[in-house]
């Protein structure tokens, strides 16, 4: 079975950074394309960002150009580097195959504030 840790999450000020990571286990990592969610309170599950397996990527538009999705396969490991943060940013932020399987884990809670 599929598991996810999330990490990196935190408070920061408007416009600065963080940089989440995930670390997958009980999949063949290499050939999953991934993703990383967001949920805000209130608010449905939105995908931010997705890389392939090949690595290409894609991005919501509402962060488009703010954040950087990422992925090393020696470590199972995908990134979100997330720059000029906005309180519309506060949320859990999840990792998981894109489309998502039905394994979520603890997610890392991002809160966007002064």
């Amino acid at each position: 079975q599929m598991q996810l840790v999330e990490s990196g999450g935190g408070l920061v000020q408007p416009g600065g950074s963080l940089r989440l990571s995930c670390v997958a286990s009980g999949l063949t990592f290499i050939f999953h394309d991934l993703g990383w969610y967001r949920q805000a309170p209130g608010k449905q599950r939105e995908l931010v960002a997705s890389i392939t397996s090949g690595g290409s990527t894609n991005y919501a538009d509402s962060v488009k150009d703010r954040v950087t999705i990422s992925r090393d396969n020696a470590k199972n490991t995908v990134y979100l580097q997330m720059n000029s943060l906005k309180p519309e940013d506060t949320a859990v932020y999840h990792c998981n195959t894109a489309p998502y399987a039905n394994s979520w884990g603890q997610g890392a809670q991002v809160t966007v504030s002064s």
